[in-house]
């Protein structure tokens, strides 16, 4: 293959804005999906229950306690998975500010084998933000220690 003369290679501030934004498409377009097989809803719920009455024995109806535990675990279920989605939400909220309440103060990040420190001069915010340190973007998560 000749040799065009193109750098296909990205530096560091280019790979955070790209995988800010592939965070930030992802969210976009997953926004409001329903996951199937993964959550079930309480129309679900009521399909089943209609099915085992339906097909129950009459010699042997199931019991009302059986049908209480089934609620209950159908409305934990539920309570959980929306609690493990506010959770993540949260998590992204507190990164952003946590990496925006770093602007203008300076910070130890590690990079591979070495230590950079800087002044905290711009942040990208996101799932995974950036700042920018010495001229070039950097990981949120690289960011070792905040100075005053």
């Amino acid at each position: 293959m000749a040799d065009l003369g193109l750098n296909m290679t990205m530096s560091v501030r280019e790979q955070a804005l790209v995988d800010n934004y592939v965070t930030n498409e992802n969210k976009r377009l997953n926004e409001g999906r329903k996951r199937s097989g993964d959550n079930l809803e309480m129309n679900d719920f009521l399909k089943i229950l209609t099915a085992q009455l339906s097909h129950q024995d009459p010699a042997a109806p199931m019991e009302d306690k059986e049908f209480i535990s089934q609620m209950a675990q159908i409305s934990s279920l539920k309570q959980i998975t929306n609690m493990a989605g506010d959770m993540a939400k949260l998590a992204t909220v507190i990164g952003s500010n946590e990496a925006t309440s770093a602007l203008g103060k300076n910070v130890e990040l590690v990079e591979g084998d070495s230590v950079v420190q800087g002044i905290v001069k711009a942040v990208t915010r996101g799932g995974e933000p950036s700042v920018l340190v010495n001229g070039e973007y950097f990981q949120w998560k690289q960011v070792s220690k905040v100075f005053e």
